[in-house]
């Protein structure tokens, strides 16, 4: 049985590609999306059409949901298996979402309760894993012996200020408007999500945003309206997640020596060391290992899931200090595997207790590292994804 993998160079590709031959799927690859840019949809479409009906793959896969993907899969009689490892993602709100040879994976459930009605029988909720066989041979190579990156606290990620829209077209805004969000995103900072920018957000504000930002995504051929979806998470959920990291970073750093390492623009820290980013195959792992404390403080748009770091972080063997999402209990034992904080203050309390707790933090971390290790591998979410799909079609003959 053949997979035919299409690639746009996301980090997670490398670990779908080996689980899969793992279970023993062989993978040809299409990737005129990391060569070429610049393709027309149409280009796109019929590329990938005659390397469908050249291989006759099982199913074609990706990593996050691509709608001319499930067209040309619909067209051509062919499944269509993606795992998506982001949020937001505007694109599950196609009307291609719809399609029979549909088999979409969901990490976070509040993104899977949004859009499942849409086609019942073909999307479902899978966390996400790690790769922990590929992050201890490579942490294990003698390359990296020499770097150092024995911190007390660490964060790898962004800032969300390069994906800021709201910045960038604020000032287009009606002095009203700006009021009005800026007012909105202050009270929403207090409560953790971003349930209060879903409830407020005006047809005032989504009409002024669409006229002041012209590549406002558009509503037309999906399933639903997506103005409002789109001025919340597009607009001011990376907005609140900038500021929101800047506040809790800034704060963390006077308390603790805390490592930032990011590509983001930095000018808004204070007391953070920050460094540049780091390779999320290679050179993270070390950092999450070598660190006495990973942060996670997921960003506003993944509601309930667990997002990629947490996994990675756990798979390095590290010890993880997260921010509490509602899915965390239904997979991994808060105390043992890792630690949580709900504000602020209690990360502070969290950070101030483990760094002079050192033997109970090497637990947790070594707890963690074993859990992921024979439970929550990639390995074990693709056979879980491989099994599904299999039995829907033979529920389906």
């Amino acid at each position: 049985m053949r997979a035919l993998f299409y690639r746009y160079n996301s980090i997670c590709e490398p670990d779908y590609i080996e689980a899969f031959k793992t279970i023993g799927l062989e993978v040809s690859t299409i990737e005129i999306e990391m060569l070429a840019k610049n393709l027309t949809l149409e280009k796109k479409v019929e590329i990938l059409g005659e390397k469908v009906l050249t291989e006759k793959p099982l199913f074609i896969f990706s990593i996050n949901y691509f709608p001319f993907i499930a067209m040309v899969c619909e067209k051509l009689k062919y499944l269509y298996v993606c795992v998506s490892v982001d949020c937001p993602v505007v694109e599950l709100f196609s009307t291609t979402i719809k399609s029979p040879y549909n088999r979409v994976f969901l990490f976070d459930q509040s993104q899977y309760e949004d859009v499942k009605d849409y086609n019942p029988d073909c999307i479902y909720h899978l966390p996400l894993g790690v790769d922990v066989n590929r992050i201890d041979n490579t942490i294990g190579k003698p390359d990296f012996e020499s770097i150092n990156y024995k911190y007390d606290v660490s964060f790898v990620g962004s800032l969300y200020n390069e994906k800021d829209s709201y910045m960038d077209i604020r000032s287009c805004l009606s002095k009203r408007t700006q009021g009005y969000c800026d007012g909105l995103i202050e009270a929403q900072l207090l409560f953790h999500g971003q349930e209060l920018l879903e409830d407020c957000v005006t047809e005032e504000v989504i009409d002024e945003l669409k006229k002041c930002d012209k590549n406002f995504y558009p509503a037309m051929m999906n399933v639903v309206n997506t103005d409002r979806f789109v001025a919340v998470n597009n607009y001011l959920s990376y907005h609140i997640t900038h500021i929101d990291r800047v506040l809790f970073l800034n704060r963390i750093a006077k308390i603790a020596d805390i490592h930032f390492f990011t590509r983001s623009d930095t000018f808004l820290l204070k007391g953070v060391n920050i460094h540049g980013g780091v390779s999320s195959l290679k050179e993270m792992p070390l950092v999450f290992r070598e660190s006495k404390i990973n942060i996670n403080h997921t960003m506003r748009a993944i509601k309930i899931g667990l997002p990629q770091r947490i996994w990675d972080v756990l798979g390095s063997g590290g010890f993880l200090l997260s921010n509490y999402q509602s899915e965390l209990p239904k997979y991994l034992e808060i105390g043992k595997h890792l630690a949580a904080y709900e504000t602020a203050e209690e990360a502070e309390e969290l950070i101030s207790y483990y760094l002079t707790h050192e033997d109970e933090r090497l637990e947790i971390a070594n707890a963690g590292y074993l859990f992921a290790k024979e439970n929550n591998q990639v390995v074990n979410r693709v056979s879980t994804m491989i099994k599904t799909v299999l039995e829907s079609i033979e529920n389906r003959v």
